[in-house]
């Protein structure tokens, strides 16, 4: 998709020359090692190597913001790499954004020191991408307040990127959108998301998990950043044009001359691109409204050689922002009344999983987006074969996720419904998956059973279990040859089972009943004691069934 390059100019710049001075005066000013790659030519460059191709970048191609640093750059060359501590708000980094890009290249440096990642790539990034996660609107865990969304990758002016995530991250289930502060399209956030604040999630609205997971895209293919040409390919991978890198560049430059930290939440919020989301204030805060400058009704020239005798014009504030309210403000979820879930292998559970969206009077919330997701080791999923999906709640604040179908595997698993995008508990449900049942087993003929010593049984044993008096397939069933008595044991001696090494065994557990609840038993052998024998079956259920065998000589 072609890079919406000239979107935004650089606050202040009231000209194309003026943004063009300030990209040379950035380019001018950077070391031997910060010299563009050359592509042999205008346009988009291609990328070599391991690069991913154009559509599987990691913002799939979406707008980025062109705003250029400030002409005055807060060192000069050479001088000091201190941070300084003052400074405007467009120029500093928001503390959390801060601390995550740092992060992220003393993780990545403990893991691949050889790609010499520097935190300042990841912040001229950040900047182009969100406006370092919308001017640091992010909670103490670093997570923005509400999702940052790219436009809808419907082709209608962007790239075509149909849906691949089940709208799990960007609530289209449609169309692909770019997510979060680094903007990641969900195909790529599926393979390279990493959870960078150890929360044990990988969400790509988290500035510490998005930052750790960019800093590994930029490493990918062995690259070393230190390099020029590699760095500008790492680059490129995320947004295949080179304004794009031109613009990063200019940043990246501006931020290795130093930068200065902001309080979270001070930061300049940048405008929706085009069909984006729009940018949410920290609820926590509440801007004072101020008035609107008033121009000057009647302009005075100004003093012979004192310059042009154009009136100032006057700086437009932008309108206050006002917090969403209470009734409109998601506070949590909770368990809508859902019940026990529980089901047997193959079978679908009875019970819906309901989930509630509440406000923070208490109150029901409609409209919000919630994740259903089956985790840990199980087999079950959702009707259609879907392991997550993502729903919006009603009016009442619910929605009820799809039909779960149990699969093969009989054990407990769990089921989290979270609200999509949001740094908020999830609602946890614990569903159990019990083993098929037989309440009655029986052979499917009459024959007499019999063997001389040392012999093999002729005649097979077939038994057929049913459940209510319906075929019971799967069913597990337990073969043991028992004594006499009231409390039978397992035997020691007469017929027996030979296992796949062909040893003597009395009892065999791993059998179970075929598609139409038949068991055809393995081959039966008598030793060469004769007597009259019992073997016992019993299913998963408590259905039992005693079968005589009898080992006698034949007659002379």
């Amino acid at each position: 998709m072609a890079a919406q390059f000239g979107r935004r100019l650089r606050r202040g710049a009231t000209t194309t020359a003026v943004a063009a001075v300030a990209v040379a005066a950035l380019s001018a000013s950077q070391g031997p090692g910060a010299v563009l790659a050359s592509d042999g030519g205008g346009g988009d460059q291609r990328t070599a190597g391991s690069v991913p191709s154009d559509d599987s970048a990691a913002t799939g191609n979406s707008p980025y913001y062109t705003d250029l640093p400030p002409l005055v750059t807060p060192n000069k060359p050479g001088a000091s790499t201190n941070l300084p501590i003052t400074g405007s708000a467009e120029s500093g980094i928001p503390a959390s954004v801060l601390a995550a890009y740092k992060k992220a290249q003393q993780s990545i440096a403990s893991s691949d020191a050889a790609c010499r990642l520097p935190w300042q790539l990841l912040a001229a990034i950040g900047k182009v991408e969100s406006g370092q996660a919308r001017g640091g609107r992010v909670d103490a865990n670093g997570t923005t307040f509400s999702p940052i969304l790219g436009p809808v990758l419907n082709g209608q002016g962007f790239a075509m990127i149909k849906d691949t995530d089940n709208g799990a991250y960007d609530g289209d289930s449609t169309h692909d959108r770019a997510v979060g502060p680094m903007q990641f399209i969900p195909s790529t956030w599926a393979t390279w998301g990493q959870d960078g604040n150890d929360d044990g999630r990988k969400d790509p609205n988290n500035i510490y998990d998005a930052a750790l997971a960019a800093g590994h895209y930029l490493c990918a293919g062995s690259r070393d950043l230190a390099l020029a040409a590699d760095l500008d390919r790492a680059v490129l991978s995320y947004n295949h044009s080179n304004e794009y890198l031109r613009t990063v560049r200019s940043w990246f430059d501006y931020y290795k001359r130093g930068t200065h930290e902001v309080p979270d939440g001070t930061g300049v919020v940048p405008p929706p691109l085009d069909g984006g989301s729009d940018p949410s204030p920290n609820p926590g805060t509440s801007p004072s409204p101020t008035a609107p400058a008033k121009p000057n009704p009647d302009p005075k020239p100004s003093k012979p050689g004192g310059g042009s005798t154009d009136p100032k014009p006057p700086t437009p504030t932008p309108p206050a922002t006002q917090p969403p309210k209470p009734s409109q403000t998601l506070a949590g979820m909770e368990n809508a009344g859902t019940g026990a879930l529980t089901a047997t292998a193959g079978d679908a559970f009875a019970e819906r999983i309901k989930v509630r969206a509440k406000n923070s009077l208490g109150g029901p919330l409609a409209k919000v987006s919630v994740t259903f997701t089956i985790a840990g080791d199980t087999d079950a999923r959702f009707e259609g074969g879907k392991s997550a999906v993502t729903l919006t709640t009603g009016s009442d604040g619910t929605v009820t996720a799809p039909v779960l179908q149990a699969g093969e595997a009989t054990r407990k698993f769990t089921v989290r419904a979270i609200a999509t995008g949001r740094s908020l508990p999830a609602v946890l449900y614990t569903a159990t998956v019990t083993a098929r049942q037989a309440d009655a087993i029986a052979r499917t003929d009459d024959k007499a059973l019999t063997a001389a010593p040392g012999a093999e049984f002729a005649d097979a044993v077939e038994v057929k279990a049913t459940y209510k008096g319906a075929i019971a397939s799967g069913v597990a069933v337990t073969a043991t040859m028992i004594t006499d008595g009231d409390t039978p044991a397992e035997n020691d001696k007469g017929p027996y089972f030979k296992d796949a090494d062909g040893n003597t065994v009395r009892a065999l557990t791993e059998l179970k009943t075929g598609a139409d609840g038949t068991l055809l038993l393995p081959k039966i052998y008598a030793d060469d004691t004769a007597g009259t024998y019992k073997l016992r079956l019993t299913t998963e259920g408590g259905a039992t069934v005693v079968i005589e065998l009898t080992v006698e000589a034949p007659a002379a």
